[in-house]
Parts: structure tokens; C-alpha cells; sequence
């Protein structure tokens, strides 16, 4: 346990350490709204989200943020609402914005109109193409992800007949017309599409017209509960086939829902997998996350953290400059400067795409931590 103790508190301390504080400025508050999905079916993602959110405010040194977290459930509606509630009093520098796609198209509009940086996870691509100047994503975006899993499918499996399984929500779709224009473009277009609403709780006609296609690999785009019922349902009815899945499939509480056997031959597309890692900043984000949480981080909380530790280095940097910290400031500092996190280096696109690296991680069916086996930079 003193073994244990110490190694906590060694990351801890490489994460203190972290190029986020500046000598010489005094610390102030800040606030910081952490707008996500607590209910409804991504709050296993929106958690995620204001973990590593929470987790990186307060590490952050000379730069005080003060998080206040709202629940955006999972409407725009709702979003809205938080939103509304978020903007009163003295506007923030910055805000954290929903992983979820609808809640975001919703408020990005609202974020131009009062001049608020809204720093999120989301991966839905059509995000990046509104144009919007106060859009930064820090996690890769469809056109990043989808393509590293459409190229894994064809390149490394030699699969050459897909069987794609989609969410019916934005995030979906917006996955589903990237992996579509991507198997296209490698000479292997889907055998089938399903669509499928989060709301479904049987999965097994959609995988028995994959059955009857001759797939010969499920593609699966899905939100974590969905994801579970797939892969427990392609395992009984055709246990054989390969599964590669989405970035929600990577996150430890959707690998708990399932049994080691399950997983095995299942692969994920994400932009990390903290569990899986050995050493350097990942592993003290690892154990700093344990400690904090007592529950195994994802990628999701991974860049959602470093996304609120670039915001904690440049507000620090323009006080040390002696300039004010300002929403405009921030906006300006995010969309120019490069920032070394966790994950990968950061920065944008200038359509506020933050992230341009994709992992696949498998499992091999004798636990519940994958590997990681393929990386693509996609530009």
C-alpha cells in the first residue's frame, strides 16, 4: 500500500508539473462552465467528460478555475437551458462544451453570439465545417477517426466486405457518411447499412442481415449501450466475425459490461486508451485518475483534460504577459498556439479541429485492457 501511495503521489507530481503554471502571476479566479450529458445515453461519455475536466482544474497552478458543472442531459433543449444558466453573471472565459453533437450544433450559434470559447470532445464532423471561430475540439473528429477505421478494416484485417452498424443520432450519421466515403475510396463499400436508435434494445435483426450478406466484418458506430448489445449479440450469432467498433467500445465501463471472452477479436477506434498505458504523462494521468475517481479513465476524459489544461496555460500566459485575460484573448491564443498534452500535441486546423491522430486498440479476450496495435496521423 506505502508502495502504492508513493507512486500516486510520483504522478501526481509529473502532472503538477506539467508546462501549465507561470512564475510570477498571482492567482485569480476563473470561471469555468462544464456544460455535459450526466442522463440519458451518453452520460457514460458525459461523466468522462467532466472528470477529466475537474481533474485538470485543479491541477492547474497560478490560474484558479472554478468548474461549475451542468447537466445537459441529452436534448439540445436541455443544453440550452444549461447554457442559459452558465452565461449568467460575469461571463467566463471559456466553457466546456457537451460530447454529444446535437447539443453542440445548438450551441455553438450561442457561443458566437456572446463570445465564448467552447472547448469540447464532440466528434460529429460537420462541427468543424460551420466556420465557427469559437469551436475548438480536442478530440479527433469523424474525418480523423472513421478513416483510421475504415483504412484498419480493409488494410490490416483484409476485410473487403463490411457490415456497418450506425447510431441513428447525429454522431451516427456523421460517422456513417465518413466510413461510407472511406470504404468507397479503398474499393470496399458496405454490404449493408443499419441504422439503429438508441432506444433499441435488440440488436439481433441487424446482425442476422449481416449474416445473410456474408459480412465479413461488423463495423459498429454506436454510443456505449448500444456497442454492448452489438458485440453480445454478434458473439452468440456469428462468434467467428471480426468486430471493430467506435471510440465508445474503448471506454473501461463498456468493456465491465462485457465478459473477457466476449471482446475477444474486438477492436475500437480512439484517440487513446489510458488503461493501456506503461509510462510517461499517460500513466501518471492514469493514476492521478484512479486516485481521484477510484474508476478507470477513457480517452473522452483524457482530452477533455488536456483541452482545460491548454485553456489553464494560455490564460496564464497572457497574465504573465501582463495582458487581460479576455474570452477574445483566449479564442486567439487557442486557435494559434500548439499545446503538448496527454494525448498528442494540439492544434488547430483553423476550423478548430484540435486533434489529428487516431489509434486501434483489440482485445484478446483475457481481460478487459486492449493494446494498442495500429496509430495513423491523418491530415
Amino acid at each position: 500500500m506505502g508502495r502504492r501511495r508513493g507512486t500516486v503521489a510520483a504522478a501526481l507530481a509529473v502532472l503538477a508539473a506539467a508546462p501549465l503554471a507561470i512564475p510570477g502571476a498571482a492567482a485569480q479566479d476563473f470561471r469555468l462552465p462544464v456544460l455535459v450529458p450526466l442522463t440519458g445515453f451518453v452520460a457514460l461519455e458525459g461523466t468522462s467528460q467532466r472528470n477529466g475536466a475537474l481533474l485538470a482544474a485543479g491541477q492547474i497552478g497560478d490560474v484558479s478555475l472554478k468548474p461549475e458543472v451542468l447537466d445537459t442531459q441529452s436534448t439540445p433543449e436541455a443544453a440550452v437551458t444549461a447554457w442559459e444558466r452558465a452565461m449568467g453573471g460575469a461571463l467566463p472565459l471559456a466553457a466546456v462544451g457537451p460530447i454529444l453533437g446535437t447539443q453542440m450544433l445548438a450551441l455553438l450559434p450561442l457561443a458566437k453570439e456572446r463570445g465564448v470559447p467552447l472547448l469540447t470532445i464532440s466528434g460529429t464532423a460537420r462541427l468543424g465545417d460551420l466556420g465557427n471561430p469559437w469551436f475548438f475540439r480536442f478530440f479527433p473528429s469523424d474525418a480523423t477517426v472513421k478513416v483510421a477505421h475504415a483504412r484498419y478494416v480493409v488494410e490490416k484485417l483484409g476485410a473487403r466486405r463490411p457490415a456497418v452498424i450506425y447510431q441513428s443520432t447525429a454522431y451516427g450519421q456523421s460517422g456513417r457518411e465518413q466510413l461510407a466515403r472511406t470504404f468507397a475510396e479503398l474499393k470496399a463499400p458496405p454490404v449493408i447499412e443499419e441504422s439503429i436508435s438508441p432506444s433499441v434494445n435488440d440488436l439481433t435483426p441487424a446482425i442476422l442481415r449481416a449474416k445473410n450478406a456474408d459480412a465479413d466484418v461488423i463495423v459498429l458506430h454506436l454510443h456505449a449501450a448500444s456497442t454492448v448489445l452489438a458485440i453480445r449479440q454478434a458473439r452468440q450469432l456469428l462468434p467467428g466475425l471480426p468486430i471493430v467498433a467506435g471510440s465508445a467500445m474503448h471506454q473501461p465501463a463498456t468493456a465491465a459490461l462485457l465478459e473477457p471472452a466476449e471482446l475477444k477479436g474486438v477492436c475500437a477506434e480512439t484517440a487513446a486508451s489510458p488503461i493501456s498505458a506503461v509510462n510517461g504523462p499517460m500513466r501518471a494521468f492514469l493514476d492521478s485518475y484512479r486516485a481521484a475517481y477510484k474508476s478507470e479513465p477513457d480517452a473522452f476524459a483524457a482530452a477533455q483534460f488536456d483541452a482545460v489544461g491548454m485553456l489553464g496555460k494560455v490564460i496564464a500566459e497572457q497574465r504573465a504577459a501582463g495582458r487581460p485575460a479576455t474570452p477574445q484573448a483566449v479564442r486567439d491564443r487557442l486557435a494559434t498556439e500548439s499545446y503538448q498534452g496527454v494525448v498528442t500535441t494540439y492544434k488547430s486546423d483553423g476550423k478548430g479541429n484540435m486533434a489529428h491522430e487516431a489509434e486501434i486498440v483489440c482485445y484478446d479476450g483475457t481481460d478487459r485492457v486492449p493494446k494498442q496495435v495500429e496509430r495513423y496521423k491523418i491530415h
